[in-house]
């Protein structure tokens, strides 16, 4: 055999190896949500929407069967050429307070099928087209992995690879956006590395600071044990006001106390908000039963 025949099948193989390792990596951090056609994801902080419909590829029908997304066909003239996917691609972005901005990747694609799928990238203060690209092919290619999935109807949660059982009376939010009434809410997701996790938590602390629909009380950190490991997390005590304020205090109370985690779980890295109202049951422990689940206070 031709040396250069045996050197380029094994740049092959090893490149192949390294895609398969990438996303075998990529499927450890995510998880999504199948309902009325429309698949949700969470991974990194990001948060992903698809739906394919059986419908031919064009500007025209891009506009028309989305219309939530509000694009018209005057804003579908540019491709991401090196999708190897007919498509089009939009990119929005929105300042909400100062260098905090909310990105959204919108791509319309022709998949191997012949149908059109729409995807939505929604994420603060990054844009990675790399990984867009990436998991736009995994999903036209249909590659993504059946275990991904939680049922719409919630039992338990996989918590960083920890399965938590929660019983009936919990709710999802969004992907990996868990309510329990009276009993705390958490959201979270799992990252490439701790710095990244770190900045999703600061992110979502800005996000609601920024909406100015209160006030802070107070901001402190402490310590706790998040998931068995020593860690601090930040606290903030949040005071809704106008009318808002007098909607919450109808339901028990216009207070919420917020916990920011970022910390290294099972070989993950994981941010984590958790957050409850005055009026839901509190413990002896200082929190309420859901939070009770990751956390504990020192």
């Amino acid at each position: 055999m031709n040396i250069r025949i045996i050197f380029f099948t094994l740049v092959v193989l090893w490149t192949g190896s390294i895609s398969g390792q990438e996303n075998e990596n990529l499927f450890a951090r995510l998880q999504g949500i199948s309902n009325r056609g429309i698949d949700f994801f969470n991974i990194d902080g990001i948060e992903i929407t698809t739906q394919k419909l059986d419908v031919a590829f064009s500007a025209k029908t891009c506009s028309k069967e989305f219309p939530q997304f509000k694009i018209k066909v005057k804003e579908l003239t540019t491709s991401d050429t090196i999708l190897d996917f007919r498509n089009y691609y939009v990119y929005k972005s929105q300042e909400y307070s100062q260098n905090f901005f909310q990105n959204i990747s919108y791509y319309f694609v022709e998949s191997p099928d012949k149908k059109l799928i729409a995807f939505t990238f929604v994420s603060i203060n990054k844009n990675n087209k790399e990984f867009e690209r990436n998991f736009i092919k995994l999903v036209c290619n249909n590659s993504i992995p059946e275990n991904i999935y939680h049922s719409v109807e919630i039992d338990s949660i996989n918590f960083a690879g920890r399965k938590i059982p929660l019983g009936k009376s919990c709710r999802w939010m969004g992907i990996n956006n868990v309510q329990c009434p009276h009993y705390g809410q958490m959201n979270w997701s799992v990252h490439k590395d701790l710095e990244d996790a770190s900045e999703t938590v600061n992110n979502q602390f800005v996000s609601v600071i920024s909406r100015k629909e209160g006030k802070i009380v107070s901001d402190t950190v402490v310590n706790v044990i998040f998931e068995g490991a020593e860690t601090t997390a930040r606290k903030v005590v949040y005071s809704f006001s106008g009318a808002k304020s007098l909607l919450l205090k109808m339901e028990g109370s216009n207070q919420l106390t917020i916990y920011l985690v970022s910390a290294a779980v099972r070989g993950n890295f994981v941010s984590c908000v958790m957050s409850f109202w005055e009026s839901d049951q509190i413990n002896p422990s200082g929190l309420p039963p859901l939070l009770e689940q990751v956390m504990k206070l020192k």
